[in-house]
This record gives structure tokens, C-alpha cells and sequence, in this order.
């Protein structure tokens, strides 16, 4: 069938990616209109979910060299949504927090996420919308993504390699 004088793709793999890029690109709409960006926000969702947590540790997590993660922290800082301490164990080594304003912008950032998924997903019936999200789930996990982690993290400042592999 044709759409627009073009033929259809028929594969479910080209569908999610095109779905994939069109919320991947609206999201980033929306954050802007917040000042943020959606590494930032992935960042912010991250330190919220483990407060404490070191910067080595994020990079890992998100498959990154960790001076990326260091120019996103120091962004982060100069808007006053994060903050670094000193370690509880080790002083050389921070743990991230969020600042108030930090707290306050993840507590917007639900209202914004619900609007998106609503938005990206109004053709579906609440019941089609819990299927989907478990065959995404399901697809995600055979994959071995590493949950809650987008993967445009590893397109941003080099790729780390994984643990116990050779040079």
C-alpha cells in the first residue's frame, strides 16, 4: 500500500525506529522549553533514582567516558540542579546530588513525560498501550539494553569499553 506516493515499509524494525526518532526528537522539544536537554534530563533521572551515587559510576551506566559525564555534571552545577560532595568513604571521589531546584525540575519532569507518552501514544486504548509497553519491554531485555539508559548517551563523547574487554 502506498502512502503519499510512496511505498511502505514493511518491517516492524524501521517502524520503531522512526517512531524511535520522532519521540526521541518531540521530548527534546519539550525539555528545551525547560532549559535542559535530554541527556541532562536522563542525568537528573539517574542522581534522583540513586542519590549519592559517584560520577564514575554514572559513566559506567551510561557506557561513557567519564569526562562526558563530568562536562554534564558541570552543566548540570551552573544551573543549580545538581551538586558535587565530598565522598563519604573516599574524599577524592564525589557524590552527586540534586539541589532543590533539581528536585522541583524532576517533579515538572513527570508532568512533562506523562504529556509526551500521552501525546505519542493517543491512538492506543489504555490496555494497547500496557501491550506495547511489555513487548518493548521484552524486545529491550532480549537485547540487553541496559535499563532506563538511552542509548544516544553513547553517540555523545565516546564509547566505553565494556569490563573485561581486550584492548
Amino acid at each position: 500500500m502506498k502512502h503519499g506516493g510512496q511505498p511502505r515499509p514493511r518491517g516492524a524494525a524501521f517502524l520503531l525506529a522512526q517512531v524511535g526518532a520522532h519521540a526521541s526528537e518531540r521530548f527534546a522539544d519539550r525539555v528545551q522549553e525547560i532549559g535542559l536537554s535530554p541527556p541532562e534530563v536522563g542525568l537528573l533521572r539517574m542522581i534522583a533514582g540513586q542519590p549519592g551515587r559517584s560520577q564514575q559510576s554514572v559513566a559506567v551506566d551510561l557506557g561513557v567516558v567519564p569526562s562526558r559525564v563530568v562536562v554534564l555534571i558541570d552543566n548540570l552545577g551552573h544551573k543549580g540542579l545538581v551538586e558535587r560532595r565530598p565522598g563519604s568513604t573516599d574524599r577524592r571521589h564525589h557524590e552527586l546530588y540534586l539541589t532543590v531546584d533539581g528536585e522541583r525540575i524532576m517533579m515538572d519532569m513527570r508532568s512533562i513525560a506523562t504529556a509526551h507518552d500521552d501525546d505519542l501514544l493517543t491512538a492506543l486504548d489504555p490496555d494497547e498501550r500496557a501491550e506495547l509497553t511489555r513487548l518493548l519491554q521484552r524486545i529491550a531485555d532480549q537485547q540487553g539494553l541496559t535499563p532506563g539508559v538511552h542509548p544516544g548517551y553513547k553517540q555523545t563523547g565516546g564509547r566505553r569499553k565494556p569490563v573485561g574487554q581486550g584492548t
